[in-house]
């Protein structure tokens, strides 16, 4: 790496650049699909592109913990370190047919009658070690490794496709089996987090044959990683010679980094922090737009006392005072959410009243319900700026209806880091990342799964399939608006604001944004200055 990676070295630079910053200021349809690989777009700040150097780009770590093994790593920079690392099914770009962008695979066909999916592998794809890509590989990668993930988000292949039936179908074609017939497997598939590697992969490690854009060459977990290019990479060549991914689990320190040209590019600012660089005339601050925005949550869980009840569940959704968290932890830079995910993708049931804030109201219903003065305790973390600030509003707003609220913060990346812990938590922050809103339906609450924190409605599930089963988007979206609607009266969840994931980066850095995926920046099209 052309910096060292010394944790120790590297936070105290950064810290102290960091008490510079804040002494300078305020802180579908059946159908065939195929399509060629996808061509860069315009790149999000204004610049001269140059071929070659090295980007250097800071993300919320998660320790010790941190694994080259993505299918468990619970983390951000876990994924896009693996996203750098690997190839793709694919991603979600809602601006492309059928609503997906093709990596390793040229297309997705789909029956007509929604119970089979087949997959076409893109021809050539060869890892590092000269070997190529086939069907076996995808396969091992969807069947086993995704399938025996910790994680909800990769338990999305086996809920929705019968694994045990699917089967290779020479070396460029993957036969998926669905469990039930669905229209939106496309998006499925292609939500950026099932990567691929080679059929037989037990251990994860620097060398390992890869075939994403980037060859890993160092990793230590809690400090960073550093990449070169791959020169076999099966899209466009990448523009960098080398990457380094560096794990600052603090903000100021991420843009501490920054200002001191220790790093080019910062994921992830806290808002006051955002707001002082802004004014820095050598950095550009590129938030995410619609309908990438992450919603910042609270999961009652109905295994738990009150929250069986669906008064106490109702009171803690009229207890928080949105507007204020927008206005106060965001400085207006965010929206109000409606205790329902995924805000700005299409199949989000837009047209449901927005809910109140009501104290009065809220303080009735927990009398009702015989639940005055109950204690509770919110378990919260830094796994997202602004996570930690939104909780503690919350506890304030909760006491204000005679709730005896108290708030537990857990060190950064250790919120979820033992899932099964986490979900059997009474009362937990959490965040929702940009997935359509049946998808996500799926990911964390279909079934009773552990990750629905006790909600267990199968006519609410019977409606999300029923409208994942459209083909016809006018009638999968009232269909949908149907469930949700029951999901926003009765659900467990409080979904009081949706926020930009707000980056920076110096200026004349550009191409990161062509490589979006979800919330999550990509490297592979980005450019030095």
């Amino acid at each position: 790496m052309s910096s060292p990676l010394n944790r120790r070295l590297f936070m105290r630079q950064g810290a102290l650049a960091a008490v510079a910053i804040a002494a300078g200021g305020g802180l579908t349809s059946a159908c065939t699909s195929r399509e060629p690989a996808a061509a860069p777009t315009a790149g999000a700040s204004s610049g001269t592109r140059r071929a070659g150097g090295t980007l250097r780009a800071a993300f919320v770590g998660g320790g010790a913990s941190e694994t080259l093994d993505f299918f468990n790593g619970p983390t951000p920079l876990d994924l896009v370190r693996a996203r750098a690392w690997h190839g793709g099914l694919g991603n979600l770009d809602p601006t492309a047919e059928d609503g997906v962008r093709y990596g390793v695979l040229q297309g997705i066909d789909v029956s007509q009658d929604l119970s089979t999916y087949t997959l076409h592998l893109r021809p050539g794809v060869r890892f590092t070690d000269g070997s190529t890509l086939t069907a076996a590989d995808v396969l091992y990668s969807l069947a086993t490794l995704a399938a025996g993930s910790t994680l909800p988000v990769f338990r999305m292949a086996a809920a929705n496709f019968d694994l045990a039936k699917a089967k290779a179908d020479g070396d460029l074609k993957v036969v998926l089996p669905t469990t039930r017939p669905i229209a939106d497997g496309r998006v499925i598939l292609c939500q950026g987090n099932f990567l691929v590697v080679k059929d037989g992969t037990k251990q994860f490690s620097v060398g390992m044959p890869s075939c994403g854009p980037f060859k890993l060459t160092e990793f230590t977990a809690g400090q960073g990683a550093a990449f070169t290019r791959n020169d076999d990479y099966y899209g466009p060549a990448p523009i960098l010679d080398g990457l380094e991914l560096r794990s600052i689990a603090d903000s100021d320190a991420r843009a501490g980094a920054l200002t001191s040209g220790e790093v080019d590019f910062v994921h992830d600012l806290a808002p006051v922090t955002a707001r002082t660089l802004s004014a820095n005339s050598a950095i550009d601050i590129v938030p995410s737009r619609s309908p990438y925005l992450v919603g910042l949550s609270f999961r009652m869980n109905m295994n738990v006392k009150p929250f069986d009840d669906k008064r106490v569940r109702e009171a803690f959704k009229l207890a928080v005072d949105r507007e204020a968290m927008v206005r106060t932890v965001f400085y207006g830079n965010a929206t109000v959410g409606n205790d329902l995910s995924s805000l700005g993708f299409p199949d989000y049931a837009e047209g449901l009243p927005q809910r109140d804030y009501d104290r009065d109201r809220a303080r009735a219903l927990l009398k009702e319900a015989g639940a005055e003065g109950i204690e509770v305790v919110l378990t919260t973390g830094p796994e997202t700026p602004g996570m930690v600030e939104v909780a503690t509003l919350y506890v304030e707003d909760l006491k204000k209806i005679g709730v005896k609220a108290s708030l537990k913060e857990l060190p950064a990346g250790q919120l979820f880091a033992d899932f099964a812990a986490y979900a059997r938590l009474p009362l937990a922050a959490s965040y929702q990342v940009p997935v359509p809103a049946l998808s996500t339906y799926q990911i964390t609450t279909a079934g009773g799964t552990p990750a629905a924190f006790g909600w267990k409605r199968p006519d609410v599930d019977a409606l999300v399939s029923e409208a994942r089963a459209q083909s016809d988007p006018t009638k999968a979206k009232k269909t949908g608006t149907e469930a949700q609607k029951k999901l926003w009266e009765d659900g467990n969840t409080v979904v009081p604001v949706f926020k930009p994931y707000v980056n920076a980066q110096a200026k004349g850095v550009t191409g990161v944004q062509d490589d979006l995926f979800e919330q999550f920046p990509g490297f592979s099209r980005a450019a030095l200055p």
